[in-house]
Order: structure tokens, then C-alpha cells, then sequence
């Protein structure tokens, strides 16, 4: 499983500010990793946050957000062997109207799998199921995985950023019980920092007390 993520502007200059310096570089980037897989199987999430956060962005600079995605889609989805899922934020963040608009645009004409939700969040298991449900009927039935690295605890909702309470969710399967529902994944690697924010070290950084707390909280 490969995580892409690398547009221009990320995340809106916040914890995980940075990606490529331009949009032709984020076009080389996804050509990098279409090369890398070369045929092999696997799972690619595409820009997560990047559909729920476009307000941030000027209007050519959604425009752009939009086409390079679509682009990362379209070249990644090329290999048979891949299953591609354009991430659809949370429960928590867009309504599943404003997702299901994005994720139109960005999928037209590809061979996607679908999208993804949850996505280094924390919703449970059954909010994240009806908001994708939700999403897939305003998409044709566009399937979707679901992000459970760290939704088995208990974190109010909202919070997203190295929260207490949080545990371990669902270990990773295809055996989901639900049609719409490919797998459950763990996208964010448990144990990674969301940022600098409640002790954390920066976004990405492994935090060691943070992965303890995963494991040990009540599920």
C-alpha cells in the first residue's frame, strides 16, 4: 500500500506543509511512482485532506488541485494491478455532497477503485461506513476503504491532532462484511505524529509514547 502525497501547496501551509514545487514536478513525481510499481500489486490512497480542504486554496489554484489529481488517478489506475482510491476526508469535516462533487471531477474517465475515508483520523468503523455509503450514492456506487489505524478508541469528535483516548482499530482486511467496502487499512502508520501539537513531535515523526497509548488504550 502507497500513500501519494506530494501537491503543491499541501495541506494549506499547515503541520504538514510542503509537496512538490510545482504542478509539472507533482506530474514527474506520480511518473516516478508508476515507473517504481512497475505492474506489481497494489493499493495507492491519492492526496489525502486535498478534496476537503480546497477552500484554502485561490480559485487557479483549486483548478490545478483538481487537474493533478485527476492525472495521478488516471496514470496510476493505467496498471491493471492497481487498485486506486482518491481520499474523501471524514465524517467530521465536508458534507458528503461537497465530496461526492470533488471525487466526480478527480475520477471521470479513470479506472479508480473508488475513494477512501478517515484517513489519519478517528471516527469509528460504522460513522466512517455511513458517511462513505453516503458518498457512494452520489458517485454511481464508487466502493471505498476505510482508514482504521487508530479509530478502536475513544476521541471526541473533531479532534484530530495526536488526540488522548485513541487506540488501535480494525486490523487491516478485505473481509468487510459490506459490499461498498473493500478494506480496512491502516493508512497512517500507527505511531506517527500528526504534528507538533500536544506534545507531538513534527507531522510524520515516529512518537514512541504516542504508538504505546494505540496499543495499550481501551479498543
Amino acid at each position: 500500500m502507497l500513500v501519494a502525497y506530494n501537491l503543491p501547496w499541501r495541506d494549506c501551509g499547515s503541520y504538514s506543509a510542503g509537496g512538490a514545487s510545482s504542478p509539472a514536478d507533482y506530474e514527474s513525481f506520480i511518473n516516478g511512482i508508476v515507473g517504481g510499481v512497475a505492474q506489481r500489486k497494489v493499493v495507492v490512497i491519492v492526496e489525502p485532506d486535498a478534496l476537503s480542504e480546497l477552500s484554502c486554496l485561490p480559485a487557479s489554484e483549486q483548478q490545478s488541485y483538481y487537474q493533478l489529481m485527476h492525472y495521478a488517478v488516471q496514470e496510476l489506475g493505467a496498471d491493471a494491478n492497481a487498485s486506486v482510491y482518491v481520499d474523501a476526508g471524514n465524517p467530521g469535516w465536508q458534507s458528503a455532497a461537497v465530496e461526492a462533487a470533488g471525487i466526480n471531477q478527480v475520477l471521470a474517465g479513470t479506472n479508480a477503485a473508488g475513494f477512501a475515508v478517515n484517513v489519519s483520523n478517528f471516527y469509528s468503523t460504522a460513522a466512517d461506513i455511513s458517511y462513505g455509503t453516503a458518498i457512494s450514492q452520489l458517485t454511481g456506487g464508487e466502493h471505498f476503504v476505510i482508514d482504521t489505524s487508530r479509530n478502536g478508541g475513544s476521541v471526541a469528535s473533531g479532534l484530530w491532532c495526536n488526540p488522548a483516548g485513541a487506540a488501535l482499530g480494525q486490523p487491516p482486511t478485505t473481509a468487510t462484511g459490506n459490499p461498498l467496502v473493500d478494506a480496512d487499512l491502516w493508512i497512517k502508520a500507527p505511531g506517527e505524529s500528526d504534528g507538533t501539537c500536544n506534545g507531538g513531535p513534527s507531522a510524520g515523526a515516529f512518537w514512541l509514547s504516542y504508538a504505546l497509548q494505540l496499543i495499550t488504550n481501551p479498543a
